[in-house]
């Protein structure tokens, strides 16, 4: 190989490629055109075989430098960009594509929701009627403290708030994803982890009435309940669009509808997980808190839950982001 000659020929193209690494390096890849962007990889993809070049044939330790320089500061700005755009996706998602697929899906969540209230309306109904039904929905510890010390049992996550909300944060997450796992088995098993939940919290809810504690329970409940039960009805409505998918395709070839209402069930998950991990740290170190005054933290829950209802509702596209 004549490396003078080469040399000659392929220097303009190092140079042109230090011309638009400077360029991105002081204003970002964002702000160069199109045409710009596909120079820039068909330049780095020539300057990559160059150096591997120079190095089989040895054009000298200044040329190897240079390209070995080129290439990385090259790499930098290509997989920056890519992490840039990543974390622009994901703030896009969070601000206009989680509402809109809520608002999409919205019949499914309401089923969800449907279906978990009818079951905690069963729990209160058979709770207040027939005493031997509590025993086989609540948890014995929870019945035995508040029937025999009238006492709720939030105070024993006072003193380990961050070992409490880790553990509450993880079980949340495992039942809001059996939700929505669930839907593959026709939706069965989802309906069946709504129903269940709703069933335990309306007999929980009557044992605590019972006993004159409903005031300082849903004190405890609303702050972290305004996020938490959204987020199981989401999951719900995905599993029951996984659900529908395979019992009721319609015009669609099942594994087609699968995939459209797969893509949506995993993007209300997305949204999901976000909601459960603010819950669980609310849960574990506002809500039981004893020093926070149980009319503040009803204001807090309200007010949490109205910001969730307009971040839902009143969230829009403008049409040029579109």
């Amino acid at each position: 190989m004549d490396i003078k000659r080469w040399l000659k020929r392929h220097e303009p193209y190092w140079q042109r490629l230090g011309a638009l690494l400077k360029q991105a390096e002081t204003q970002g890849m964002r702000h160069f055109t199109a045409a710009e962007v596909q120079e820039f990889s068909s330049l780095y993809r020539k300057v990559s075989a160059d150096l591997s070049r120079a190095r089989t044939h040895q054009v000298g330790a200044v040329v190897l430098e240079q390209l070995t320089s080129l290439t990385q500061r090259s790499y930098t700005q290509i997989y920056q960009g890519k992490r840039q755009q990543s974390w622009s996706d994901l703030w896009a998602f969070y601000r206009w594509g989680f509402p809109e697929v809520v608002r999409e899906t919205l019949p499914y969540i309401a089923i969800s929701t449907a279906i978990a209230i009818l079951g905690g309306l069963i729990g209160w109904w058979y709770a207040w009627r027939d005493p031997s039904f509590l025993p086989m929905i609540v948890p014995s510890h929870i019945l035995n403290l508040v029937q025999k010390k009238g006492e709720l049992w939030m105070g024993s996550i006072v003193g380990i708030e961050p070992m409490a909300s880790s553990g509450i944060m993880r079980n949340n997450i495992s039942v809001s994803i059996s939700a929505f796992a669930g839907g593959m088995l026709a939706g069965t098993w989802t309906t069946f982890i709504l129903w269940n939940n709703g069933l335990s919290f309306g007999a929980i809810s009557t044992l605590v009435a019972q006993h004159n504690l409903s005031y300082p329970f849903w004190a405890f409940v609303w702050p972290h309940g305004a996020l938490e039960l959204p987020a199981i009805f989401f999951s719900g409505g995905a599993g029951l669009l996984l659900g529908r998918a395979i019992l009721f395709p319609g015009q669609y070839r099942r594994l087609d509808l699968l995939r459209l209402n797969g893509g949506k069930a995993i993007q209300l998950m997305f949204g999901v997980v976000p909601m459960l991990v603010i819950a669980g740290v609310i849960e574990g170190f506002f809500s039981p808190a004893p020093a926070v005054p149980a009319a503040l933290k009803y204001l807090f829950g309200l007010s949490l839950l109205a910001g969730l209802i307009l971040y839902l509702g009143l969230s829009r596209r403008p049409r040029s982001a579109q």
